[in-house]
């Protein structure tokens, strides 16, 4: 059999084990929806019956959440619009789990471990997403004038910033400037709000990005509907509000919840050394 098609198995198995071993509950969201995750940088893909293939199962896991505070996990396909490249997919794999009670600090370290299931045990390096930016950011000549300030700052981070994270050791980036912390939390650091918002980088690559979660209802919609004016701006449709989201929130969410998302598939590329993720997907 071919090898990678047994090193995969292996994987998914491990982390199953690594979730049900800490007492989470796996769940099986919908692949379909009437509703996608509405972000002004991710596309869904729309069915001729008018509903989406989830991007990410997140509106559907804290409906779940609503309903109790067990620690949850997902280890399923997505689907995103034009995705492609080594790096990316249009279908992919991922692992996306939610802890309630719990505190940063754990929800990291617990993180962390599921990461180094994959890529070993690392040193880990931690950096403000201002302090990341204050020393490797640089100027680029390819900037568009059509593009705003956001568009700008995306394109630096991305060909800059990005290639400096990671080398030979996993870096935390956390607090994100709140427009890019769509579905988080929100504190005062330095005098600027700034989200919750964490990613992990290994040599270059994003590996996750998660979220002490927001639970306001009316600030998440407002977000959301502020997101679909965004979409409009850029040329994409509007995306409809999924109502039933903001009526879990109104419900509430367990206190202190973390969740995040994990693509598998480039977790899997790093463990088996492949040159891309179409090659683990084994297709």
């Amino acid at each position: 059999m071919n090898q990678l098609i047994v090193q995969r198995a292996k994987a998914l198995k491990e982390v199953r084990s690594f979730f049900d071993n800490r007492n989470y509950i796996e769940v099986d969201p919908p692949t379909l929806s009437p509703f996608s995750s509405i972000d002004c940088y991710i596309d869904p893909i729309e069915t001729t019956t008018g509903h989406f293939l989830h991007t990410s199962p997140e509106y559907a896991m804290k409906r779940l959440l609503s309903l109790s505070s067990q620690n949850i996990y997902f280890l399923g396909h997505v689907f995103r619009k034009e995705e492609t490249g080594t790096l990316h997919n249009t279908e992919f794999t991922m692992i996306e789990w939610y802890k309630t009670h719990t505190d940063k600090s754990s929800f990291l370290k617990e993180t962390e471990e599921l990461l180094f299931l994959f890529l070993g045990k690392l040193p880990v390096e931690k950096l403000s997403y201002d302090q990341a930016w204050n020393l490797y950011a640089k100027p680029s000549a390819q900037i568009e004038p059509s593009w705003n300030e956001d568009e700008i700052r995306h394109y630096i981070w991305a060909t800059t910033v990005e290639p400096n994270l990671g080398l030979d050791k996993l870096t935390l980036i956390y607090d994100f400037p709140k427009q890019d912390s769509l579905l988080s939390k929100t504190h005062i650091v330095n005098g600027k709000e700034v989200g919750i918002r964490f990613e992990y980088y290994y040599n270059k690559i994003e590996l996750a990005n998660g979220f002490f979660e927001l639970t306001d209802p009316k600030e998440q919609k407002k977000r959301l509907l502020e997101e679909n004016q965004k979409r409009i701006l850029l040329g994409k449709k509007e995306l409809p509000l999924d109502h039933s989201f903001i009526k879990a929130l109104k419900k509430g969410l367990p206190e202190n919840t973390y969740g995040i998302a994990a693509g598998f598939d480039r977790l899997l590329m790093l463990k088996t050394n492949s040159p891309s993720i179409q090659q683990v997907q084994v297709i």
